[in-house]
């Protein structure tokens, strides 16, 4: 069976959502589009051939208006966890977008409604699906370095040449926590299957950044298994540019994991890499890497399909994204306290 969606939030990401990602899943029928500007709506509406029928100004006119089983919901993140709410009170499965919220308090309260009604609610992490991170949990689960001790990821990218008055990634709240940091949270867990207990996060403000919060934070992230983290992030680097998922070396007693991931190359994967050694003596041996079905978004938008349609329940569930919202919630609380701050999750 198809899976019937309501697709809200068409501007900038949501439109690149609905030209680019859902159209590659053959899981999905769009058969609703919400937008509340017009010529948002109207050139998403043409662009995807849909009748004017299928297109609305709110999601309570959509769900009046269309026979659907889910919402996949691509606007604003303020608007995330209302839009949700209103979704699963009218039967809905939701797919959203990361950041799930700014907080895990209002995160939690759609949590505990799907899961209520019984209804899926999956958050698009969509950095988990690609082939290196996978790969890496599997060495990791293996014990091919054995017992880990170090995990360093670096973040690296120059965002900082639009105007300031139009662009509106500089005014994303904590662009660099909350914005990017939070898809590295997401896959420090997957990785590792260890969660995060404490956080010390210290950002800076450099003169010449154009963006309203941090565009440039460090921090060292205690793992309950007993690893420290330490994690380099910034918008702000004229440094060689990494991938998307940043460059990450794990140690541990018997050797050295060493990936990258989605680096925005026309072919999806082109980029991912993982290499492994023993000693610090050794070359790095890359490691073959699996062919997916789909990756990115559209990996996340099928097992979405599939869990709505009575298969597994999402890796990236609104409950286990609760987790990776909390260390972005504490990330951001101690670059303001200036002080270690435990990781909090709501139950």
């Amino acid at each position: 069976m198809t899976v019937r969606i309501i697709h809200v939030g068409l501007g900038g990401w949501g439109g690149n959502w609905a030209r680019t990602a859902i159209p590659e899943v053959s899981e999905v029928e769009v058969v609703g589009l919400v937008d509340p500007v017009p010529a948002t709506l109207e050139a998403v509406r043409e662009d995807l051939d849909l009748p004017g029928a299928a297109a609305f100004s709110s999601l309570t006119e959509a769900l009046a208006g269309v026979e659907a089983d889910a919402v996949v919901i691509t606007a604003p993140a303020v608007t995330h966890v209302p839009l949700a709410l209103e979704a699963l009170d009218a039967g809905k499965h939701v797919l959203v977008e990361k950041p799930f919220a700014n907080t895990t308090d209002e995160a939690v309260t759609a949590v505990r409604r799907a899961e209520e009604l019984g209804l899926v609610l999956q958050v698009s992490q969509n950095y988990r699906w690609y082939p290196a991170p996978r790969v890496v949990q599997d060495l990791l689960a293996s014990g091919t370095v054995g017992e880990l001790s170090a995990i360093t990821v670096d973040f690296r990218q120059w965002d900082n040449d639009q105007p300031a008055e139009t662009y509106p990634h500089y005014r994303f709240p904590h662009a660099m926590i909350n914005d990017m940091a939070i898809h590295h949270f997401d896959l420090l867990r997957m990785i590792t299957g260890q969660e995060a207990v404490r956080v010390f996060a210290k950002a800076s403000y450099p003169a010449h950044s154009k963006y309203q919060d941090e565009a440039v934070a460090s921090m060292i992230i205690e793992l309950d298994g007993g690893t420290v983290v330490s994690y380099r992030g910034s918008w702000l680097s004229r440094a060689p540019r990494t991938a998307w998922a940043g460059e990450w070396s794990i140690q541990g007693e018997d050797g050295e994991v060493w990936f990258t991931s989605r680096s925005g190359a026309p072919n999806a994967v082109e980029g991912d890499r993982v290499t492994v050694r023993s000693t610090q003596d050794d070359d790095a041996v890359p490691v073959e890497l699996p062919v997916l079905e789909h990756t990115d978004r559209q990996g996340g938008l099928q097992a979405f399909a599939r869990s709505v349609e009575g298969g597994p329940a999402p890796a990236t569930s609104g409950r286990d994204n609760l987790r990776s919202l909390a260390l972005m919630e504490a990330a951001t609380r101690s670059a303001a306290s200036g002080l270690p701050e435990d990781v909090v999750v709501p139950s």
